[in-house]
């Protein structure tokens, strides 16, 4: 069974440690997010276990055979059209242009966008169209494990659940597994099996909390009951800061 696991990762910027003694592990077919206040070292993390950034101390041990990652910013090349966009992974893979097209083009009308929008550059886009591209262009080469780094924090709410139910479709299918960072808690109970709680300065894993529901069958209001125990967790209340003073 493929796996990512991190043991005893520590990671410096200057004289700054950012993140100390990090440890944790994620299996084949599991989501697993880490949750914190901004500047605690989350998308380092995520850039580190990606192989983004250079590891410093500890160890990191991804046997996935393919990986793919979608930010926030959607990053598209602004000289590229959509499906060349989209396409882009397959041809470093070098998969020939007739197929690596036709299969940007069947997941490109996956994330609902219209065949007229094809041709189009990204300076074109709006916003929504393009993180749907930049969605599209992360899971065409079919990643055995993708990383997201809160690309949905931007989205208004009718296209953030529209790209969190194409997650859970493949969730639901056992097609993938997921590490991503966010800051809000909701977000990570409907898609999380496991939470990571990392508290800042440095950047350290201070809980775990796990979810054995399957993502398909949590409705909002098990979303919302299960986000108002995490919200009144001692060691949530005291990493966001969240007491009244």
């Amino acid at each position: 069974m493929a796996r990512l696991k991190v043991k005893n990762l520590t990671f410096s910027f200057g004289y700054e440690t950012i993140l100390e003694d990090i440890n944790f592990e994620i299996n084949e077919n599991e989501v697993v997010s880490i949750v914190g206040p901004s500047g605690g070292g989350k998308t380092t993390l995520l850039r580190l276990c990606a192989g983004l950034l250079d590891r410093q101390e500890g160890e990191i041990e991804n046997s996935f055979k393919t990986q793919s990652i979608a930010f926030q910013d959607p990053r598209l090349l602004p000289w590229k059209n959509v499906i060349d966009n989209i396409a882009f992974g397959l041809k470093a893979m070098r998969v020939p242009l007739n197929e690596r097209v036709k299969r940007a083009k069947e997941i490109a009308l996956r994330f609902d966008l219209e065949e007229d929008d094809f041709d189009k550059f990204p300076k074109e886009l709006s916003g929504g169209m393009s993180q749907r591209v930049s969605f599209a262009r992360a899971l065409v080469t079919k990643p055995e494990l993708l990383f997201l780094d809160e690309p949905f924090s931007a989205l208004d709410i009718g296209l953030k659940r529209e790209l969190q139910n194409h997650i859970i479709e493949l969730i639901e299918n056992k097609e993938i597994t997921i590490f991503f960072i966010t800051h809000d808690i909701m977000e990570a109970v409907r898609l999380s099996d496991k939470i990571l709680l990392l508290a800042p300065d440095p950047g350290r894993i201070v809980k775990t909390f796990e979810f054995n529901k399957p993502q398909s069958q949590r409705d909002d209001e098990w979303i919302y009951q299960q986000t108002v125990k995490l919200l009144s967790d001692r060691d949530i209340i005291e990493t966001f800061e969240l007491e009244f003073k």
